[in-house]
Formats: C-alpha cells, structure tokens, sequence
C-alpha cells in the first residue's frame, strides 16, 4: 500500500524570510494614520471620566483578555479600570469552550447587567473581528445604560469575519479605534498557510498610545491621574496602597472582595 502523501508546504522566497517586521511597521504607521483622531478623542473620553470619578469597564474574549490584562493592574495604567468578563470565555483552561461561549447569545448581557456600568463610566470592548455575540452585547447593552464605548476593533478583520450577530462591536461605539489587523491576522509568509498573528501587538501598541495621549491632555489640564506604579520599585507599594484603598470597592477584582 502506498504511503499517503504529506501536506504540501509552502517553501518560500529567501527575500519572505525577511519581511514580517516589515509588515508590523507598516501596520503601524497605517494604524497611526487611520487611528490618530481616534485616539485623541479616546483619551479626552477617559479624562474626562477620570476627572468625575467614573471607572473605566474593559472586556475582551479569547485572546482579545490579553488586552483586558494589559489595561488592568498594569504598572503606569490607569487605577481606575474595572475588567469585565465572564470565566467561560478564558481560553486556557477550555479553549474550545471560550470560543463556544463567544458565540452564544446573553453572556455578553450578563456580564453588563453584573457589572452595573453607569455614567460617567466608560467602556472598552476590545475585538478585533467585533463580530461574535459577547463583544457586540456587552457594548450595546454598555451604549444602552448611557455609557460610551470605544470599540478597539478592524474594519477589515470585521468585513472578512463571520457575521454571528445582527450587528458589529463598531456599530455601538462612540469611538471606534482601528487597529487595521489584516483578515485571518496572522502575517507570515505572503500566501496561506500563515502565523505570527498581529492583533495583540496591534491592540497594544494603540492603548499604548491612549495612554500616552491621556498623559499629556492631563498634564495640560493639571489633572493628577490615578496610575499604578511597579511594584519592583522602591515606593511602588506604598503608592499603590493608597489606590487600592480608593477603588477596592468599586473594582472588586483588585482584591477579590
């Protein structure tokens, strides 16, 4: 009996071996050019709830709660963040699991209606295809409370993407931040099969970016801003001390409370 023939490997051009980093760069201008005004605008968004005591609510799913965990207790991030999920669509202890629950319809309203967001709040939904249920619920229903929702998300993630609900994560946003993730996100090699997927370095670099924008609208306005230091460093604890007294009760998932 003849032996079955193996997968046909794509064997590309020496020169492709090269190009990924290139890729990220463009991507990265593009995003800067697509997504400046974008940014700003988040920014003077979460200023202005900072400055009125509101707290800034972040979701993800799948892979989209590394952004959710690069926002949360983060040294120099902002204290006043609150990470809303639920456990079913954390991928590491059932992967296939996170994505069943991503798709099924009233968890994303759940976690809203647990979380009780209201104005001056702000919410964060980060997606890049914005196209499952979980995201697109959890914002419609942020929108609908009367909280204001940045969409951290790609059109053209989105327009390539299954539709899985009625309508996208973009389509309850006030700001929609776009990250320009490719379809299928993975950039390596130029033809499929691909890996080496963009989307969280693309998502962190634009609240990065956020970040660094907020820094200078409130230095403009004098506003001291709530932000973590790292602990590694000498004082850092008692800085931190002083924050976790403040949001304990209105976040708690900083102490399990």
């Amino acid at each position: 009996m003849p032996e079955a023939a193996s997968p046909r490997r794509h064997t590309p051009d020496p020169r492709e071996r090269s190009q990924f980093p290139g890729r990220v760069r463009n991507l990265l201008d593009d995003l800067d050019t697509a997504s400046g005004e974008a940014i700003g605008d988040t920014a003077a968004l979460l200023l202005e709830s900072v400055e009125t005591d509101g707290i800034v609510h972040v979701a993800g799913a799948g892979h989209s709660l590394a952004m959710v965990c690069e926002t949360f207790y983060r040294a120099g991030g902002l204290a006043a963040v609150r990470p809303i999920w639920d456990p079913g669509v954390f991928p590491l202890d059932d992967a296939v699991r996170s994505t069943r629950v991503e798709r099924r319809g009233g968890v994303g309203r759940a976690v809203v209606a647990g979380a009780a967001p209201a104005p001056p709040d702000v919410a964060v939904v980060f997606s890049t295809s914005g196209r499952n249920p979980y995201p697109v619920e959890v914002a419609e229903e942020c929108a609908a409370r009367g909280v204001p929702v940045v969409a951290v998300t790609s059109a053209r993630a989105s327009r390539g993407a299954a539709a899985r609900a009625d309508t996208t994560l973009a389509d309850h946003a006030a700001i929609v931040l776009d990250t320009r993730v490719p379809p299928g996100d993975a950039l390596h090699p130029a033809e499929e099969p691909r890996t080496a997927a963009a989307s969280t370095i693309l998502a962190a670099y634009a609240w990065a970016r956020v970040l660094a924008a907020l820094d200078d609208l409130a230095a403009d306005r004098g506003t001291e801003l709530p932000r973590w230091t790292s602990a590694n460093v000498p004082g850092g604890d008692e800085v931190n001390a002083a924050l976790l007294e403040r949001y304990r009760h209105r976040v708690p998932e900083l102490t399990g409370e």
